[in-house]
């Protein structure tokens, strides 16, 4: 019994250290019933940063993004003003709950993108990747700045 005492101090740390490895700054996750998925995003915080988003890029690597938070909760829209490249636009309520998707958003469309009353982040993505990862309302997302609220996937 004693021997194994080192064991599973290692492997409680072991498992510990992957789950806590699942948070991090620059990478948020997704999961329904149907699919769990993960991209490197860029945070997007201050007033700046949200103005100016991903605009004048001419690509963004597949599995990659840029994530807006608006602390607190608020209504937001959108608009593809000097943004090169289609996106998909994912809306986030403070749980971390997709409340809608905009598909394929065409570059340099002045059409307001609403994304509801209550948004706390938004997921910009390369357009098509919401319908092929499944992503929905009621997908849920991780990262750590739903630690604060009543997150519904915790980190």
């Amino acid at each position: 019994m004693i021997r194994l005492f080192p064991v599973l101090a290692i492997v409680s740390m072991v498992w510990t250290g992957s789950v806590l490895a699942a948070c991090r700054d620059d990478r948020v996750g997704l999961r329904n019933d149907k699919t769990q998925i993960s991209f490197d995003i860029e945070l997007a915080v201050t007033p700046q940063e949200r103005a100016r988003g991903l605009m004048f890029r001419e690509s963004l690597p597949q599995r990659s993004g840029m994530l807006f938070i608006f602390d607190p909760p608020q209504p937001v829209a959108f608009w593809m003003k000097n943004t090169l490249i289609p996106l998909d636009i994912v809306f986030v309520d403070r749980a971390g709950t997709v409340t809608s998707v905009h598909a394929n958003a065409q570059p340099g469309d002045l059409t307001p993108i609403e994304g509801g009353d209550s948004v706390f982040a938004v997921l910009e993505i390369n357009a098509g990747l919401a319908d092929r990862y499944l992503i929905t309302p009621g997908t849920q997302m991780r990262h750590i700045v739903f630690s604060q609220g009543p997150a519904i996937w915790p980190c």
